[in-house]
């Protein structure tokens, strides 16, 4: 017991930015860091983009077994066994480089590694609601968004660009070999960190279930999370509040690159990756942080409007962007810069609303995954459509149809109901 006193006095600076870089590491690797590694290893376009969304689906699924996780052992054991998983699939992926069907065998590695990594992030979550208080969650929500942004420019930026140095010296395959190796090595080593620093609840289930009872509870986890409340509210909520984002997302990247004849804004690879590699992503840390210490201030109720006020900002910025069409590199540049600034301060205001307003309950760190995975389906319809959308309008009109779509984030805003009360008494 008295470990257990000890271990949960562990100051949050010692683990909130580890915890959460080993979140955004695997996250980022499967998205974004092996479309350059299958491409630089000769796999068509067709099957990249198929494979590599494929097995993102566990992000999105990971509400279906989040209440099994606490029902068997704690927190803090499926944090370190995740960590130190994804490690060794990942050294394991750096050996299948070599092999003639490599692509077959690194997919699968890579769905384990997801499937691992969604399970990470349940734990994760559960544990920073479980250790600290409203108020603690409150001040740290921003360093733990910036931890996680940073775990994505050391894999976009740091090893992408390392990649392509050990391209130059040992070849494609023996480059990528290396990178894999390093992440590895690096989740490996946050895992053996964790054992000895991450802070535990001490709650632990009771074991010995039976089947029938484990699915009978888990349809309890997820009637209770339906009962909740004001939940329909918050459901549509938590779409409605990124839904102009999930139009955006994968519209702004093409804009930038498309030629001046075509309403883009001409810019080249380098440029976009100077942009949003250094000045984007400083502005959405400091972003990240301030909202945190914001809200600690102020009390998420009294915040929240004018974080989404602020989150919804960069899509003004876009659409003069795209009317106007400016040459100038550093203009550019700032739209880019409060886009980042905006993504970082408005975003902690809904993940701290889905920890403190929707998952509170006897089933916490289950019912925070429901949310976070209803979230990402808001986003995730959104930008199947965004595609079909700017091709039907062109981008000027576009993202002035986006800023209609941000009305209605807003308007649910202003009016969305609390069920507790922002502080423990």
């Amino acid at each position: 017991m008295n470990n257990i006193e000890k271990n949960t006095k562990v100051s949050p600076v010692a683990w909130v930015p580890t915890l959460y870089f080993a979140m955004g590491m695997p996250f980022v690797v499967l998205n974004m860091v092996c479309t350059l590694m299958y491409k630089g290893m000769g796999v068509s376009d067709t099957q990249i983009a198929f494979w590599t969304s494929l097995i993102m689906f566990p992000w999105t699924l990971k509400p279906l077994w989040s209440p099994f996780l606490e029902m068997y052992k704690t927190k803090k054991f499926f944090v370190v066994l995740t960590q130190m998983l994804t490690g060794v699939m990942f050294a394991l992926v750096a050996f299948a480089l070599h092999l003639p069907n490599f692509f077959a065998v690194t997919i699968a590695l890579l769905a384990v590694i997801a499937l691992s990594g969604a399970t990470h992030d349940i734990a994760a979550d559960g544990t920073y609601m479980s250790v600290l208080s409203n108020e603690e969650q409150a001040k740290w929500i921003g360093w733990q968004g910036a931890f996680y942004n940073i775990a994505k420019i050391a894999a976009t930026g740091g090893l992408v660009y390392l990649a392509g140095t050990f391209i130059k010296h040992f070849g494609v395959t023996q480059a990528w070999m290396i990178i894999m190796l390093i992440i590895g090595i690096i989740m490996v080593v946050l895992g053996c960190y964790h054992f000895f620093i991450l802070p535990t609840d001490g709650k632990k289930a009771v074991e010995g279930k039976t089947l029938k009872e484990s699915l009978a509870e888990l349809w309890s986890v997820f009637a209770d999370f339906f009962r909740k409340k004001h939940i329909w509210y918050y459901i549509a909520f938590i779409i409605l509040y990124r839904f102009a984002e999930g139009f955006v997302m994968k519209i702004v990247p093409l804009f930038l690159k498309a030629p001046r004849a075509q309403q883009g804004l001409g810019l080249s690879e380098q440029e976009i990756g100077l942009l949003y590699g250094t000045f984007g992503a400083a502005a959405f840390v400091v972003g990240s942080i301030l909202a945190g210490y914001y809200i600690a201030r102020r009390g998420l109720q009294k915040s929240l409007f004018s974080l989404a006020l602020v989150f919804n900002l960069p899509f003004v910025a876009y659409t003069l962007l795209a009317l106007y069409q400016p040459q100038s590199l550093p203009l550019i540049g700032s739209g880019i810069v409060l886009e980042y600034f905006g993504y970082g301060f408005g975003f902690v205001g809904l993940t701290l609303f889905m920890m403190q307003q929707i998952a509170p309950g006897a089933h916490q760190m289950s019912h925070y995954a429901f949310a976070s995975g209803i979230m990402n389906l808001g986003v995730m319809l959104p930008g199947m459509m965004s595609g079909a959308v700017s091709d039907a309008l062109g981008y000027r009109h576009f993202f002035v149809f986006v800023l209609f779509c941000t009305i209605p984030a807003l308007l649910i805003t202003w009016f969305v109901p609390f069920t507790y009360p922002d502080k423990k008494q």
